[in-house]
């Protein structure tokens, strides 16, 4: 049996719980967090065995295999090593840490231990995502990557709900590096990190306060984020991470030296892409029933995995929790490896470097 204890009983923590009680042969036997009341609601709900405040107390009191840890992610780095250096592996939930040198330094203390971590990048784990994956190494690019396109769209809501979210100046996420941007890309850059190849990548980032927030008199929030990514071979990569953009959108396209493919989080939709052209008047005639087929298939797909009760919300963080939890029982590859965590640290570092670059310029120039 799987003993795991969940740090952090907030919202997110409710969708953990929930992946992990369809897991079987694991069991939450704790949950803790400062406020007593939030870390008793998980208990009284998901019917644990114990809960508390304290995590040493925690970490004392049961003899956990793996944590959870769906705090702030300023607490990440330090909950982390207090986890490992008490014998667990550990899941941290997305953003891993707050930069690449805690990322590096959890990593190797987890190898130190003979432990594991991992990263709660779930996103990489749909169905969909799952799907590009095979299909991607089965050869259907005809050649490693060529260039990449991540798209990572985020809902601000109407006016009142940004107010009420951005009114607080003491919030959590203002003090994060890359404010509410860091708390949110690393879904979106892991996808373009996971088919880099190299170790240091080359970032050009550019990033704004969009018209909506700036109109709710917010300045310091930038919501709209344009980088370019160059790989040391050559491989090129588009990252935007956009609150205003309609539709919100999910979505990665990765184009390789023959074919492409089109990944479209929101409907779980993948699209293959011919690099080959139909001769003529044919290439304005067969492509759209082509697309048309292939749009068919992917609903037929989906149906069939909801009527087998496996096209749950959640279906990509279950996935990634109990290959997690595999690796760590079995000690087999982990899901996400170390490097991908790396250097998605890398590319956000990089860019929230920019950010705050850019901010101290415009200061320059308006003072």
């Amino acid at each position: 049996m799987v003993r795991v204890g969940i740090i952090g009983c907030g919202k997110i923590a409710d969708q953990h719980a929930e992946a992990i009680k369809q897991i079987s042969g694991c069991e939450i036997v704790g949950v803790c967090d400062q406020e007593e009341l939030m870390a008793k609601q998980l208990y009284e709900r998901f019917r644990v065995k114990r809960y508390f405040r304290d995590v040493r107390e925690l970490l004392e009191a049961e003899k956990l295999d793996i944590v959870h840890i769906t705090t702030p992610a300023q607490s990440h780095f330090e909950l982390g090593k207090v986890c490992l250096e008490a014998g667990a592996s550990v899941y941290i939930e997305k953003p891993f840490t707050i930069n690449r040198k805690e990322a590096q330094a959890l990593i190797d203390l987890a190898d130190e231990k003979k432990l594991k971590v991992t990263a709660g990048h779930n996103v990489q784990f749909s169905h969909v995502a799952r799907r590009m994956r095979e299909v991607i190494r089965e050869g259907y690019l005809g050649g490693k990557p060529v260039h990449m396109e991540s798209i990572y769209g985020y809902d601000l809501g109407d006016r009142s709900y940004a107010t009420a979210l951005l009114g607080d100046k003491k919030h959590w996420v203002r003090t994060l590096p890359g404010k509410l941007a860091q708390n949110i890309i690393s879904h979106g850059v892991c996808r373009i990190a996971e088919y880099l190849n190299g170790n240091n990548p080359k970032v050009i980032s550019h990033s704004f306060t969009s018209p909506f927030l700036r109109s709710l008199g917010e300045s310091d929030i930038k919501d709209e984020i344009r980088s370019i990514i160059v790989d040391e071979d050559g491989t090129t990569a588009y990252f935007t991470f956009s609150s205003q953009m309609r539709p919100i959108v999910h979505q990665f396209r990765i184009y390789g030296p023959k074919n492409s493919l089109i990944v479209d989080d929101d409907h779980q939709i993948l699209i293959r892409e011919k690099g080959e052209k139909y001769k003529s008047y044919l290439d304005y005639f067969i492509p759209p029933f082509v697309y048309a087929k292939q749009y068919a298939k992917n609903g037929t797909y989906n149906i069939n995995k909801f009527i087998k009760r496996d096209f749950h919300m959640n279906s990509g963080m279950k996935f990634l929790i109990e290959s997690f939890y595999w690796s760590v029982v079995n000690n087999t590859p982990l899901p996400i490896s170390y490097r991908e965590i790396i250097l998605t640290s890398k590319i956000m570092d990089a860019i929230f470097e920019q950010i705050n670059l850019n901010e101290e310029q415009d200061i320059a120039l308006s003072s």
